[in-house]
Order: C-alpha cells, then sequence, then structure tokens
C-alpha cells in the first residue's frame, strides 16, 4: 500500500454524467495485483473534504491507472474539475481480488452502474489471458452506456427502459448464460438491489458467484469501521464482532455470494 502523488493524464465524460480519470501513478499501479482492488483518493487537500472517496480500479498497466465514476454531489464534481497535468492524492491498492477465472470456468461478468469498473478490469484479464468469457453491463437508458451490445462477441447490455440492448435488468441474459455454459462462474460488482438478485440466483443454482460489494469507507483501512456488512454465519449462537461482520476495505470487497448477506 502507498500514498502517491499521480498526475492525471486524462479526465473526459464518456456516457451521461458517467467519467473516466486516467493518471500516472508507477508506485500503486505496480503494487496492484489484480481486478477488484481499489483506491482512495483525496480530491481535495482541505478540511472542507478531508475524507477520501473509494474508487475501484478499471484498468492498470504498470505505470498508469485509470477509474470510472458517476457524478453523485460536491466530491465527484470536484474530480470532473480536474484537468490533465494536475495532481491528485491516492491511496492503494487496497482490497482483494477475483479469482478462479482461470480455473477452467466461463467466467460471466456482470456490471451495473458505475460497477462495470472492476468489471472491465476483469474483462482485458480475461482477454490477455486467453480466457472465454461473456459480459453483461446493465444502465438505467442508453445514454449510460459507452460500450456496444454484441451479443455475437458475448457482450450485452440491458437498459430498465429499453432504450439499447435488452429491455429490463442484467438477470436475464444472466439466466441464459448460466444455462447455456458449462461451468459458469459469476463475477459482479454494481447497486446492492443487482447484488442481491444475483447472490439469490446463484446460491438458488448452486453457481459459484463472487460479488464485488460497494460501501463507504471513511479510511480504507480498517479503522473508522464504516463498511460492515455481515457475515453468512447465523448457525454460531455465540460470536464475537468479527465472526458476526466483515469489514469490507480488509475483508472485501470481494466476496464468495455464500459468505456475506444483505441487509
Amino acid at each position: 500500500m502507498h500514498i502517491e502523488k499521480a498526475v492525471i493524464i486524462s479526465n473526459s465524460e464518456v456516457a451521461h454524467q458517467i467519467w473516466e480519470m486516467k493518471f500516472e501513478a508507477p508506485m500503486i499501479a505496480k503494487a496492484s495485483k489484480g481486478a477488484g482492488e481499489f483506491i482512495n483518493i483525496l480530491a481535495m487537500e482541505n478540511w472542507q473534504n478531508p475524507l477520501r472517496r473509494p474508487m475501484s480500479i478499471a484498468s492498470s498497466d504498470g505505470t498508469t491507472l485509470s477509474i470510472i465514476y458517476k457524478i453523485f454531489g460536491e466530491v465527484t464534481t470536484i474530480l470532473s474539475n480536474k484537468r490533465p497535468g494536475d495532481y491528485i492524492e491516492i491511496l492503494g491498492p487496497l482490497g482483494n481480488t477475483f479469482s478462479h477465472w482461470q480455473n477452467d470456468h466461463h467466467p460471466i461478468l456482470v456490471g451495473g452502474g458505475v460497477g462495470l469498473a472492476p468489471i472491465l478490469n476483469l474483462q482485458h484479464e480475461c482477454k490477455s489471458a486467453g480466457v472465454d468469457h461473456s459480459i453483461i453491463i446493465g444502465a438505467r437508458s442508453a445514454n449510460e452506456h459507452f460500450i456496444d451490445h454484441e451479443p455475437d462477441r458475448k457482450i450485452y447490455l440491458t437498459t430498465d427502459d429499453g432504450t439499447a440492448g435488452e429491455s429490463g435488468t442484467v438477470m436475464g441474459p444472466l439466466e441464459r448464460l448460466v444455462a447455456d455454459n458449462t461451468k459458469p462462474y459469476i463475477y459482479a460488482c454494481g447497486p446492492e438491489p443487482m447484488l442481491v438478485a444475483i447472490r439469490e440466483f446463484s446460491l438458488a443454482q448452486n453457481i459459484p458467484a463472487q460479488l464485488s460489494v460497494e460501501s463507504y469507507m471513511g479510511c480504507g483501512v480498517g479503522l473508522c469501521q464504516g463498511c460492515v456488512i455481515p457475515r453468512q454465519n447465523g448457525e454460531i449462537q455465540h460470536h464475537s464482532y468479527h465472526q458476526k461482520y466483515s469489514l469490507v476495505c480488509l475483508d472485501g470487497p470481494v466476496y464468495e455470494a455464500e459468505d456475506i448477506q444483505f441487509v
């Protein structure tokens, strides 16, 4: 883990209110172990915005990193106003990585909203390793997509309003892909309702799944205890705090579906 002053290479809007920022951060990029990890960004070095913001790593090539973020409020607006040549302080790499995707499985990658960042990172790793895979990206409307719907290349888009790709949620193509492939393994990141649906589906169908959990974090290193998620250990009647709960920043953000539960 490093704290690094990264120089911004590019920062542009790639879809409606969705931005991609690339920066040079050789120490953190070199230490990165794979898709699923995140960084904590200090948007402004002042007392008005003292907390870092967690952002999944969307790509890493050894010297540079990229993130994908959506304009939600003041801090993400500040990020969108950064220009090439500006510096930004980042902490990382943090968290764990997706696993088993090279172990004779057919990875089905599912991203929703800005949760597509680690999924795009994993897609790049699958391509680089020559691993056959499928990818599903969900959004509310066509203007939030910046990838083309190409079923012939196993790239599937969905939109809630039906304006791009398939109408509806990611569950439609996911159910078909699970049925059509031997040894499927689901890898997902996105809003909690999507992860809940995928978790329930994977457990009901006995399909392995890894979920990258999005959580608010104040520190990213386990000090503030702000990113708690319940562990799936209901059989334990007398337990300690750490047996009952997990810290997303330290134990995650990637979990096997059966290991956690959503409140």
